[in-house]
């Protein structure tokens, strides 16, 4: 078949495969386009492989190009070469830069985790500034432990500590592939990254709850309205933040007051049925009308890419203001320590979890009930065989929790 015989048929349009020469294909997909492809047997399976599509000039392969990529592969097949296993070679050497691998690795993450956003955001916000457009193979120790000490020097040991974790993996993908034969990240522990870390103990007292709130309240250039209804909420759901933020509208029964929230959301990927106070309806109808018809209860407030809901350090960030902060720029502002100045020490959205658990046992609600309001799994034999889940019990506890804060805030003028 020749330059004008290969026109010929796409401007017929049939869809089919049309030999070219023995081995060489052109595949008709419409009128306007065509394919060549090569056919071959190797270890007695028939094989197919794209060359790439029809052109006398341009974007394409001409017939002549075309013949000469089914030479090449004649020549793999007679070296005993599988040539669908030399492209795929081929193309896992286009991943040159860590950028290149941390994509890839970051697709096995959506595969195999349940929360791939994590080692996503960590990558994006302080490895690939650092690292992303080296070449994979000239990655040094040194520049590992300067990424590690830059980010702990911001004061996040904790995402130093993930991203050298992550950064072990994503070089691991790295020797996988064949890109490299050892892992610049290996030789460093977390003692050369945030130091072992300790649980936090944070958890607000009820004396210092009014306080808070009512500077949140006030401050509304450094804690918008939204946010200040979120705390709320942390502080009487104690559900974990990012299970509050990215709750769409269709979870929730208002008219029943239940929040189904569903397991794919959940840290321990379990459903539960959330009873909501009747003293927290009035929040609820606030966000509703702020959103603006959106379908999440914290609606993004910027146009974003990326999800459609508020970003998981919007919250902290918020809170990080209103304790004050150092600006490495000149020409703006240190902020000012609002919390310290009326004496509360620092604490995080997660620490609202803690207040909101320890509240339930100073109103005397029973340890298993309490956990059941967290969602935590009752553990050991108890666990196994008690399937109730305390709905009722669950609700009488979290309305009288909603009751006392609502009451401590008492700017919200319902």
């Amino acid at each position: 078949m020749n330059v004008k015989q290969i026109e010929s048929k796409i401007r017929e349009g049939n869809q089919g495969r049309y030999l070219i020469e023995k081995g060489l294909y052109l595949r008709v997909y419409n009128e306007t386009t065509g394919h060549f492809i090569a056919r071959y047997t190797h270890l007695k399976k028939r094989k197919e492989i794209a060359l790439g599509k029809f052109s006398k000039i341009g974007d394409g392969l001409t017939l002549s190009e075309a013949r000469d990529k089914h030479l090449e592969i004649k020549k793999q097949l007679k070296k005993g070469n599988d040539p669908l296993d030399v492209k795929k070679r081929g193309e896992k050497l286009k991943l040159t830069l860590v950028e290149d691998i941390a994509v890839d690795w970051l697709k096995s993450c959506d595969q195999r985790l349940d929360n791939p956003q994590i080692p996503r955001r960590v990558y994006r916000k302080d490895i690939a500034p650092v690292l992303g457009t080296q070449s994979i193979n000239q990655v040094s120790p040194p520049d590992v432990l300067f990424l590690l000490r830059r980010i702990n020097d911001s004061g996040r040991p904790t995402i130093a500590n993930d991203a050298l974790s992550y950064l072990k993996k994503l070089f691991n993908h790295a020797i996988k592939l064949g890109l490299i034969t050892s892992n610049p990240a290996a030789a460093f522990s977390i003692h050369d990254a945030g130091g072992i870390e300790k649980s936090r103990t944070r958890a607000l007292t009820f004396a210092e709850i009014p306080i808070i709130l009512n500077l949140l309240h006030r401050h509304v250039l450094q804690f918008t309205r939204e946010n200040y209804l979120a705390i709320i909420l942390l502080l009487c759901l104690g559900v974990r933040k990012t299970e509050l933020i990215a709750a769409k509208w269709e979870e929730f029964d208002i008219d029943e007051q239940i929040w189904n929230l569903p397991a794919e959301r959940t840290k321990t990927n379990a459903s539960i049925k959330m009873p909501i106070s009747s003293h927290l309806l009035p929040i609820f109808k606030e966000l509703k009308i702020r959103g603006c018809g959106s379908e999440y209860l914290f609606p993004s407030r910027k146009q974003s890419k990326r999800r459609d809901y508020i970003s998981d350090d919007t919250l902290n960030h918020a809170l990080k203001n209103m304790f004050g902060s150092q600006s490495r720029d000149k020409k703006k502002k240190d902020t000012v320590n609002v919390m310290g100045k009326q004496g509360i020490q620092h604490f995080t959205p997660h620490d609202l979890r803690r207040t909101f658990r320890s509240l339930l046992a100073e109103n005397g609600v029973e340890h298993y009930i309490a956990e059941r309001c967290l969602n935590h799994k009752i553990p050991g034999v108890a666990g196994v065989y008690d399937r109730y889940d305390y709905f009722k019990e669950r609700k009488e506890a979290m309305d009288v929790v909603a009751q006392q804060v609502m009451g401590l805030a008492g700017d919200l003028n319902y």
